[in-house]
């Protein structure tokens, strides 16, 4: 009973020494990485600290830059970072993160990139990627099969430069096994925020995001920040003017029967052409399109915002927020307050004012 006794106590201890000693987090760095996916990576990490009653706080991370070499290096701003280890020499990591970068599409960097992660996934607890950090980590191929996030920019050519990843083009950060992606720039502090919470739990994690004034789980998904549907319109065959009469003609009837006549085919016909044409279907384009507009409205302080979704075609307000809810993750009030201009702002203020009586008199 004395060895057993014995047995858990240096276990608890060893378990209690472990949790004191900070875990270290390996940030590649190479010429072309993004700014803010190293800086506020390693911003976000430093943050993370546990009180210790009367002995003071400790950090909860040890951040070190890993480089191709140990000669210093230029991120996207023109910052230059000297790194601390080299992939020949860097030591035992608990996470390893690949920073955004499209130099990584470059074999130069791209390929010792994906060996060094390869060679490390084996005793490495968790390797992440940041927006376009994706290209470096899905060369290695320990990603067939599972789902991943990047920037919303880069998921098309993502998906068809890797056809055995599953790409989510809307989500902020994902997690499938010991990977971890996000979208680009800021999203990459979201999923440290969530590591953090991961590790320490939801108290240290709140107080990063409040050290750093961001949200801790940010509402809604990264379609809410991207562009406007009208890219996908350029097309080369006869739909593309459909398209583009489709982008004056929101408020009327675009039902797939009225779509299918304007373009003179039968709606079976047109629906599998639409579909190969602009990969979705026509209700999801036209709802898509809705919403791009209804977004620019709302941005701009056009009309009310419960009039905004009649303006673009929805058959109701109700059908219009639960439709923006459903596709940007915010409600429509919500979203105009956070991408409002100042202008429109001003516009949307003044109409208030007038609404209650304060306005100009006539």
């Amino acid at each position: 009973m004395n060895v057993i006794s014995d047995l858990r106590k240096i276990t608890q201890n060893f378990t209690r020494i472990s949790k004191m000693i900070p875990k270290r987090i390996g940030l590649i760095g190479f010429n072309g990485a993004g700014t803010i996916d190293m800086t506020g990576a390693a911003a976000a990490f430093t943050c993370a600290q546990i009180q210790q009653g009367d002995r003071g706080s400790r950090r909860c991370y040890e951040v070190i830059v890993v480089g191709l070499s140990n000669k210093p290096f230029t991120v996207m701003s023109g910052l230059i970072f000297q790194p601390h280890k080299t992939f020949k020499n860097a030591p035992p990591l608990d996470t390893l993160i690949i920073p955004g970068g499209l130099a990584l599409i470059k074999p130069r960097i791209g390929r010792p990139v994906a060996a060094f992660v390869k060679a490390r996934a084996g005793c490495t607890r968790r390797i992440v990627s940041f927006c376009s950090g994706i290209y470096g980590l899905a060369m290695t191929g320990l990603l067939a099969g599972r789902r991943v996030a990047t920037h919303w920019r880069y998921a098309q050519d993502v998906a068809r430069r890797f056809p055995e990843l599953q790409v989510d083009d809307n989500a902020i950060f994902l997690k499938d096994g010991p990977f971890y992606t996000s979208a680009g720039a800021t999203a990459g502090i979201d999923l440290v925020l969530s590591l953090i919470e991961e590790d320490f739990g939801a108290r240290v994690a709140l107080a990063v995001a409040r050290e750093l004034v961001v949200y801790l789980k940010r509402p809604g998904g990264q379609e809410q920040y991207s562009e406007p549907l009208q890219f996908q319109t350029r097309s080369i065959s006869r739909l593309s003017e459909l398209a583009t009469w489709m982008l004056s003609h929101m408020h009327e009837d675009l039902s797939v029967e009225t779509l299918a006549a304007k373009a003179c085919l039968c709606p079976r016909h047109f629906a599998r052409r639409f579909k190969i044409e602009f990969g979705t279907t026509p209700a999801d384009f036209v709802e898509r399109l809705r919403l791009d507009e209804a977004r620019r409205r709302l941005s701009n302080g056009d009309n009310r915002v419960e009039n905004v979704g009649i303006s673009v075609g929805f058959r109701s307000a109700n059908a219009f927020r639960r439709a923006f809810e459903r596709r940007l993750g915010v409600n429509p009030s919500d979203y105009r307050r956070r991408f409002a201009t100042n202008s429109s702002l001003s516009v949307i203020a003044d109409r208030s004012r007038r609404s209650i009586g304060f306005g100009k008199a006539a």
